[in-house]
């Protein structure tokens, strides 16, 4: 066994004492040093320690079945174990006070080190939040920057899905991921009905959890997993929540952890709209677009435009230096008129596939080059600044 398995198995046979949580280790961390050094100073010095006797009993006996479970786990393809002491281990999420000594992933580990924002919400939003966060997370992850979320339904899933959707244009492929945190063992899917989302993100991003395969869906999970998607990020958008919504506690956690926290404002009759109000009325940024996000992130990230650019110089920079875009977009926006145009105009008019115009329009209306109107109509925006 070399150094760093024997490390590993340490380091999980921790996490594995029921009476431990991610703080008290990190206080085990500060006495011993390393998880190593806790199991190798025996009875007589977790006594001088001045651990209770319960603990030093479960410290006696380790649980190396479930070390051994976690381990065979993780030697399927793409799966990890990432300690804290893992250079791979993300440095935001490790700056929280209670930041968990052990991340299991799937997918691509590296992602984890790029620039996060996370997208929560209502589990029944609208029709309107689902287009929102679909269509917020498209333009960040457009812009290089991952989407993180919690993988519920409503909101999470939209987010998931926008970022994805992002992806596999061809014209952005690769600038950005998403990254799912979940309340369970990475070896199921919680609720079931996103499946599908989980395999396209274990494929194309990461999963992340701070929980062992085989851990159902325990209740007191999700709101703990909270804490990981705001630590992973740079900031947090709350789209749509009730005042007694769960996505207000990671909005608050954010808060807490000096990240900055943006809320898209609705309807003062709408009940959705509430929780994200109170947001705004606690010092939550208001945003109405994803450039306002980019514009108060930028000193987060070098990846970012720089604070001096307009979002519409930033929308255009990105637009021009992606390769093969600024033709193919300049044909689809002058296929749009002053009046409400359709899309099988525009695929008339292009040439082009209904789905590749499709994927172009959501763009162009990001970058606010076109408006989106009822019905499948669309009319030209900005077109003085398209040459």
């Amino acid at each position: 066994m070399t150094e760093t398995e024997h490390s590993l198995r340490h380091w999980l046979a921790l996490t594995h004492v029921n009476t431990l949580g991610p703080v008290r280790i990190h206080s085990l961390l500060a006495l011993f040093n390393t998880p190593a050094d806790i199991f190798a100073a025996g009875r007589s010095g977790w006594r001088e320690a001045g651990l209770s006797e319960k603990l030093i009993e479960q410290l006696a006996v380790p649980d190396w079945d479930k070390v051994d479970a976690d381990l065979a786990w993780a030697e399927q393809e793409n799966a990890n174990i990432i300690t804290l002491a893992d250079e791979r281990y993300p440095p935001l999420l490790k700056n929280i006070p209670d930041a968990p000594p052990v991340l299991y992933t799937l997918g691509q580990p590296e992602i984890l080190k790029l620039p996060q924002v996370a997208i929560v919400g209502s589990r029944n939003p609208t029709h309107a939040g689902i287009e929102t966060a679909h269509n917020f997370a498209a333009y960040l992850a457009s812009m290089g920057i991952t989407v993180t979320s919690g993988m519920a339904m409503g909101i999470d899933a939209a987010a998931h899905e926008g970022a994805l959707a992002s992806m596999a244009n061809s014209a952005f492929k690769g600038s950005g991921y998403t990254v799912a945190v979940t309340g369970t063992g990475l070896d199921r899917v919680y609720p079931a009905k996103n499946r599908e989302i989980a395999h396209k993100i274990a494929e194309n991003g990461l999963l992340v959890s701070e929980y062992s395969p085989g851990t159902p869906p325990l209740p007191g999970n999700f709101p703990r997993r909270n804490r990981i998607i705001s630590g992973l990020s740079m900031g947090v958008l709350v789209v749509e929540a009730a005042l007694q919504s769960g996505s207000l506690i990671t909005a608050r956690l954010a808060s807490e952890q000096g990240r900055e926290v943006f809320a898209v404002p609705g309807s003062i009759h709408h009940a959705l709209a509430k929780g994200c109000h109170t947001l705004i009325r606690e010092g939550a940024k208001l945003v109405e677009t994803a450039a306002h996000i980019l514009e108060e992130l930028g000193a987060f990230s070098s990846m970012l435009a720089s604070p001096e650019a307009s979002s519409e110089e930033k929308s255009q920079t990105e637009l021009n230096s992606a390769p093969g875009v600024d033709d193919e977009y300049k044909q689809v926006l002058q296929c749009i008129d002053f009046e409400p145009t359709s899309v099988d105009k525009v695929v008339e008019r292009s040439g082009l596939t209904a789905d590749a115009v499709c994927s172009m329009l959501l763009v162009l209306e990001l970058q606010g080059y076109v408006t989106a109107l009822s019905g499948g109509y669309y009319c030209q925006g900005r077109q003085e600044e398209v040459k």
